[in-house]
């Protein structure tokens, strides 16, 4: 009877331990809260999504730092904290509305991080790409940041950076 009774402690405790951990998984999702102006198609599904190993990398020989043949920047190697110009590069889309979603790693916040908006035109070829669009963005905090790329509402591509400065 004697180790009857720790066993049943260890068992009941085991449990407690399980829903915890199953209970603070759920609070971690459901975490996530989108700012009131974000465009209706960006989901909060669209997050839990995200290959943070699907690290954005250079190429080409225009500095694009991005996904190969998808989507990529030039400029998110600079100092964007206070403002930065980025040039949007796009395969595959030939114009469209381009919506920008910054999501940050650390705090599981969402942002926006154009400075006009979240949408702006991407049209025309440039450095290789089927259609591109400048803008002005600013990142609110360093860390590591998933950008979703909205190509006329639709999810396009996610871009992982991690910003310094």
């Amino acid at each position: 009877m004697f180790l009857r009774k720790p066993s049943l402690v260890i068992v009941l405790f085991s449990l407690l331990l399980i829903s915890v951990a199953c209970s603070q998984k759920s609070v971690t999702q459901s975490e996530i809260k989108l700012p009131e102006d974000i465009p209706e198609y960006v989901d909060e599904d669209d997050f839990d999504q995200i290959n943070w190993e699907n690290k954005a990398v250079e190429f080409g020989d225009r500095g694009i730092i991005g996904n190969e043949n998808k989507s990529g920047v030039i400029g998110a190697e600079m100092t964007s904290l206070n403002g930065q110009k980025w040039m949007w590069h796009l395969w595959g889309v030939d114009n469209g509305d381009l919506t920008i979603v910054g999501y940050h790693k650390e705090s599981g916040t969402v942002h926006k991080i154009l400075m006009d908006g979240w949408t702006i035109q991407a049209q025309s070829p440039n450095n290789g790409a089927d259609s591109h669009a400048p803008s002005s963005v600013k990142i609110p905090k360093i860390g590591e940041w998933a950008i979703l790329l909205y190509v006329d509402g639709t999810l396009f591509d996610t871009l992982i950076y991690e910003i310094n400065e």
